[in-house]
């Protein structure tokens, strides 16, 4: 009897501990909706807060977008989803956009964020995130045969390839000029600021594929130069990335997604190689007809080129999953705008597959980009979700202090050190 009484009692308590739980679980949801901003001193933190990085999340989901309009299984459905996720890519363009503009606006510390070794970094997520925007309108608008398109592509292409250039050219001088950067801190997002042209590249096959005579021939001719700068210089910082690796092992959960980012230039530069065989065969028989047989070699290239680099990116692809995996069953790996490293850099390696397969019409190929989509468009369900969230708190635009940065600079009469004396 006393036993019985004993274990009511206990039960009682469990489902009072439970209610208790409960409601204070609700009480927490219900302060978090009504305290928007609350990690926050002020609103205006929101944009002394915002910075390039939120760009990724345009790239990500005008990835998914792409991805799910060129599903290699067919479903009518998918189409209208995908041009859906487009217009959303759109809006979080230009909203990213109107935001980043006015913070520079308002603060004028555009000076400091190039000069600054974290900040500046995802400023090439900017026309990166452009470039999916562009190659959502041509993918999509291209069966409707609307008239005013094709030349709307292309001009949006040309300004898109000027800060491109701008970001491969400028922020890699400015890091080894001006910043400072301690080789064991070093990650994958210093391959951010050159990829825009091996992305603009594949854009610039896409927006040729609806363009022929001598301007399908000059976009194509660009996008191979393009292409050729983009991926030289990230082949050498993925070198380096590796070695840094090698003697400091792998980056701190705070930033262990960007592991993934050295798969983006490989993933894509085998996309667009290929893209750009298909675009050369096609314009170039009749716009260099002094080369008669160019088409067809730069075609061959393409594929084998492309299944080259698709092979190097598998091995980045394990590698980064088996890293991540590793960090966290050794703890927690925190939520920030890193984890949109998960979707694009994935997504390209996904295209890469996908072009494989029509090139090849191997079901492998097919199969495998199908498989990984699908994955992406889970992963970016949780990673959007996650970025609401968390910037309804104001997690994600806590300000960085730009302005307080040790620089290189050198002081007429001073000794003048050379770098391994620096070093």
């Amino acid at each position: 009897m006393i036993s019985r009484l004993t274990t009511q009692r206990s039960e009682i308590t469990l489902n009072a501990s439970s209610i208790a739980t409960g409601r204070t679980r609700m009480s927490v949801i219900k302060n978090l909706i009504h305290r928007p901003m609350r990690k926050l001193d002020t609103w205006r933190d929101v944009i002394r807060g915002f910075n390039p990085a939120w760009f990724t999340a345009s790239m990500g989901t005008g990835m998914v977008s792409t991805l799910l309009y060129g599903f290699p299984y067919e479903w009518s459905p998918l189409k209208y989803i995908a041009m859906g996720i487009a217009l959303l890519n759109l809006l979080m363009f230009v909203v990213f956009l109107v935001l980043f503009i006015w913070r520079l606006v308002q603060y004028r510390d555009f000076f400091y964020i190039l000069l600054h070794p974290q900040v500046s970094m995802p400023l090439g997520a900017v026309p990166m995130a452009f470039t999916t925007v562009i190659t959502s309108m041509v993918t999509i608008l291209a069966s409707y045969e609307v008239a005013w398109m094709p030349t709307l592509a292309l001009v949006l292409w040309c300004i898109n390839i000027v800060f491109a250039l701008l970001s491969c050219l400028a922020i890699p001088f400015l890091i080894t000029s001006h910043q400072k950067h301690a080789f064991e801190n070093v990650n994958a997002t210093l391959l951010l600021p050159v990829v825009p042209t091996v992305v603009a590249s594949s854009a610039g096959a896409i927006v040729a594929s609806v363009h022929s005579g001598t301007t399908a021939v000059a976009v194509v001719l660009i996008s191979y130069a393009l292409w050729a700068m983009g991926v030289g210089i990230s082949l050498m910082l993925i070198t380096f990335y590796v070695v840094r690796l090698i003697l400091h092992k792998l980056p701190p959960p705070e930033t262990i997604i960007s592991v993934f980012i050295p798969l983006g230039p490989l993933g894509q530069s085998s996309y667009a190689i290929q893209l750009l065989g298909v675009q050369a065969l096609r314009v170039f028989p009749d716009g260099l007809s002094q080369m008669t047989y160019l088409g067809e070699v730069l075609h061959s290239l393409g594929f084998f080129l492309g299944l080259l680099i698709w092979s190097l990116a598998i091995w980045w692809f394990t590698h980064a999953i088996y890293s991540v995996l590793y960090t966290r069953f050794c703890g927690p790996v925190p939520f920030n705008l890193g984890w949109w490293a998960l979707i694009f850099p994935t997504g390209t390696f996904v295209s890469s597959s996908g072009e494989l397969w029509d090139l090849t019409g191997y079901t492998f190929f097919r199969i495998l980009a199908s498989t990984i989509t699908v994955g992406i468009v889970l992963l970016w369900i949780v990673v959007i979700l996650g970025t609401i969230c968390f910037a309804w708190t104001g997690e994600l635009f806590k300000p960085i202090n730009t302005r307080h940065l040790e620089v290189h600079t050198y002081v007429e009469g001073e000794d003048v050190q050379s770098p391994e004396q620096r070093v």
